[in-house]
């Protein structure tokens, strides 16, 4: 059984107003869990507390109540982080380096020793196909170049954790589709647990397990990627013959909401047993079905319909989140 290697509790932080003596929520109680060999995306507007989340996982920040936990420590402890990875978003490499160097500083700093710093650089840079760059300064690199660099700066030390936030900013889709692979590899093969931060919900959708949604600094939603998409009581029904009025009223007098599509219905249903009543029904008149498939949301419809739902919880606007 997998394990669990980032444990969020009843997080909670709050900042004190620059202006008088109110306080500002950044996150009001959330949970999580990110499992060994996991890929779990944080998503959310701007302001939702994604950040605050990842700042109190490094201990770049105290929460003001509950607990977050990394390899079952608690993340003020500096052994949590000894096997963490991070790739803020944004970050900055001295343009004076050549990624050698800036490779060979942050191995030292992970304690690696020089022939292993030399063998993971190597190895690395050739996955992320910047390898014929490795002595030239970082000055010249492209935004996509420096944001693979960053990548494998924060894999270099072979982390147990990986904590990224906007990775495949800048990258091209080739690099991103590459950089996914990368990702999934370490999580398959290492058992990395990997937490994504991005606003590229189709990257997110494509790369991740598992997400949560803040909203307001409280998870709006939860679970995995099919579970969050599926639509359920919605099915994609395709007759061998061509649709006809006969067929779409039979339908809509069993309590079936249809909707005809390019030569197809979208069936709205009760549940799987009404379903089944509608195939039953066509095939009793001598039709026959060539395909019946869930109709799935795509994540960036679910992620837009949790934030333009209204919190009646919320005390404060999202822009003044933090």
């Amino acid at each position: 059984m997998t394990q669990t290697v980032i444990e969020v509790s009843g997080l909670k932080k709050q900042y004190r107003s620059a202006v008088g003596r109110s306080r500002i929520t950044a996150l009001d109680g959330i949970d999580f869990t990110v499992r060994e060999g996991e890929l779990f995306g944080l998503l959310g507007p701007n302001g939702a507390g994604k950040t605050t989340a990842v700042k109190i996982l490094l201990d770049l920040t105290r929460p003001t109540a509950g607990e977050a936990r990394i390899n079952g420590l608690p993340a003020g402890n500096p052994e949590s982080r000894r096997r963490v990875g991070y790739l803020p978003e944004g970050h900055k490499i001295p343009g004076y380096l050549t990624a050698r160097q800036a490779l060979g500083i942050f191995g030292k700093m992970s304690g690696l020793d020089d022939v292993t710093i030399k063998r993971r650089s190597l190895e690395l840079l050739e996955k992320l196909r910047i390898a014929q760059w490795i002595d030239v300064r970082v000055k010249k690199y492209s935004k996509g170049m420096t944001q693979r660099l960053g990548l494998a700066i924060a894999l270099l030390h072979s982390p147990h954790v990986l904590l990224l936030d906007e990775p495949t900013d800048g990258v091209d889709p080739v690099g991103r589709r590459e950089i996914r692979d990368i990702l999934q590899a370490e999580a398959a093969a290492n058992g990395t647990a990997v937490l994504l931060n991005s606003h590229l919900l189709s990257e997110i959708e494509l790369t991740c397990n598992h997400v949560a949604v803040l909203r307001n600094g409280k998870v709006a939603a939860a679970g995995s990627i099919e579970e969050l998409t599926r639509r359920a009581a919605k099915y994609k029904m395709v007759p061998a013959a061509p649709v006809d009025d006969a067929l779409v009223a039979s339908f809509r007098e069993s309590g079936a909401g249809v909707e005809r599509v390019n030569g197809h219905m979208l069936l709205t249903v009760d549940d799987v047993t009404h379903l089944n009543a509608l195939v039953d029904k066509l095939r009793a008149g001598g039709g026959l079905l060539t395909e019946l498939s869930p109709v799935r949301s795509t994540l960036e419809d679910v992620f837009v319909d949790l934030v333009r739902a209204v919190d009646p919880g919320a005390q404060q606007s999202e822009g003044a989140r933090l």
